[in-house]
């Protein structure tokens, strides 16, 4: 069974010797580039190799060059024990699929590690952290710990540093230093501090170049993610912290949570951008201010939390996540319905109505209940015959008016019909309603300033001379339409 052996050649200066052994030994030997400091150690060794140059210039990008290094190999396989040196260290996905490719086709898989370019650069820039993280350029993944010591490797590119930099913004500051680290020709590391808006404007850049980007404070941070998020709230509630904050409990933001959503509610009325990212951001305050109350209380955590939002979203999904059909929009909601009823284990429809949230705005509250009534099979299939309903409620309100029912219960049912109809028209009738509100509202300030553009004192009006002009502005507005 033939060998591949898979050798870091990591760099001039940090080359193990079991590495360096292996290839004097090999008796077939591949290096993944030839233009790089880090085969010196064999050059010097007098050592004869075959480069994978010649497959970079014919690949047209990185997926292709990996195909053709993976053929080359396996091939060269087929005819006893082969050595692939690669720079820097064995730690990528693509000599991870090389391994597994070659052990599909009988092949032995050795790998001998060894430092990597940024263990070298972190030595050569006389940095130590005791955490790190190891990141290619072209693999930065989400999301990105401030709070760490950063190593980016394979900057080959003015270009990939670019793309490095607009990640590494929505984290640290544009003046953060960083460390830019470049692997000279007898293979130790040139260092430049630069701040990080500069780090796609240097001189040179190959596989060997690293970025180091040192840890930041909290506070020193001008974005921030939802863990900085967490961890300013924590602070708050702290002995040390605000002493609002501390004295909050779960029952005292009831009213901030509602408000909240109305002033986001609001933004989003009013298309304004800028305010909806504000007001949201309140949102996401009173869901971290009631997590950490509840963590302090050992009920749950802000990770019981998500962990609880994910497993519903994908238990609910299962036509994006586990292949079951969903076609329509309406074939989502019929089936997200029905997994709620299994999850929540309702066993009848009475379960599914009284499950509504009795706090909600009554107008809310009664078409959701109105809606679950209709997945039983009890509506009407038109708004007509709910328009007759309607009609019907208000004799019966005009009936109790004259002393024969109860006014206030007659007129809930009256409501309550008139939602019916909004729901069977496909209109949302707390909408319907805000709407409304807005209209009285603009109406009632413009019939006041008229009645001041023609010198009256408007508190001073009859009810007769109000409703003329009442009258007069929705003559106006209707004008305009």
């Amino acid at each position: 069974m033939p060998t591949l052996t898979i050798a870091a050649l990591s760099t001039p200066q940090t080359i193990s010797v079991s590495a360096l052994e292996c290839c004097k030994n090999a008796k077939t030997l591949f290096v993944q580039t030839a233009q790089t400091p880090c085969v010196l150690p064999l050059v010097d060794a007098g050592l004869d190799f075959l480069s994978m140059d010649a497959l970079y210039e014919q690949s047209s990008d990185f997926s292709a060059l990996n195909e053709a290094i993976s053929k080359t190999l396996l091939r060269a396989c087929e005819n006893g024990d082969v050595v692939y040196a690669v720079p820097g260290s064995t730690i990528s996905r693509a000599l991870m699929e090389l391994s597994l490719k070659a052990q599909a086709q009988g092949i032995c898989v050795n790998f001998i590690s060894g430092a990597g370019f940024a263990q070298a650069a972190l030595a050569c820039a006389l940095l130590g952290f005791d955490d790190y993280r190891v990141f290619a350029a072209s693999a930065l993944l989400e999301p990105i710990n401030p709070g760490c010591c950063l190593a980016v490797e394979e900057l080959d590119s003015s270009l990939a540093a670019g793309e490095v930099k607009l990640r590494l913004l929505e984290y640290y500051p544009a003046k953060h230093s960083v460390y830019f680290c470049m692997l000279k020709a007898e293979g130790s590391y040139t260092v430049l501090r630069i701040p990080l808006y500069e780090l796609d404007r240097q001189r040179h850049y190959d596989a060997a170049t690293v970025v180091i980007i040192t840890p930041v404070a909290p506070l020193e941070l001008e974005r921030f993610g939802f863990d900085e998020l967490l961890s300013i709230i924590s602070k708050l509630r702290s002995p040390n912290g605000c002493p609002w904050d501390r004295e909050q409990t779960h029952e005292s933001l009831k009213k901030n949570l509602i408000e909240e959503c109305y002033e986001a509610l609001e933004a989003i009325d009013n298309k304004n951008d800028i305010a909806l990212c504000e007001e949201l951001g309140d949102v996401l305050l009173q869901c971290v201010l009631h997590a950490e109350i509840a963590s302090e209380q050992g009920s749950f955590i802000a990770r019981d939390i998500t962990s609880t939002l994910v497993q519903k979203l994908i238990y609910r999904h299962p036509h994006v996540f586990n292949g079951a059909s969903a076609p329509t929009p309406q074939a989502v909601t019929k089936r997200w319905e029905q997994l709620k009823k299994d999850e929540k284990r309702f066993l009848t429809h009475s379960d599914v109505l009284n499950a509504v949230p009795k706090n909600l705005p009554s107008l809310m509250r009664a078409n959701k209940l109105q809606a679950k009534a209709s997945q039983a099979g009890f509506d009407w299939d038109s708004p007509a015959p709910a328009l007759d309903k309607l009609e019907e409620e208000l004799l019966e309100l005009k009936e109790a008016l004259g002393g024969s029912g109860d006014i206030a219960c007659e007129l809930g049912d009256l409501l309550f019909a008139a939602v019916n109809v909004a729901r069977l028209l496909g209109l949302e009738p707390e909408e319907l309603l805000s709407k409304a509100c807005d209209k009285f509202s603009l109406r009632f300030s413009q019939m006041e300033a008229l009645a001041k553009s023609r010198g009256l004192q408007f508190i001073k009006l009859s009810l007769l001379e109000k409703d003329e002009l009442w009258n007069e502005v929705k003559s106006t507005e209707n004008s305009q339409k």
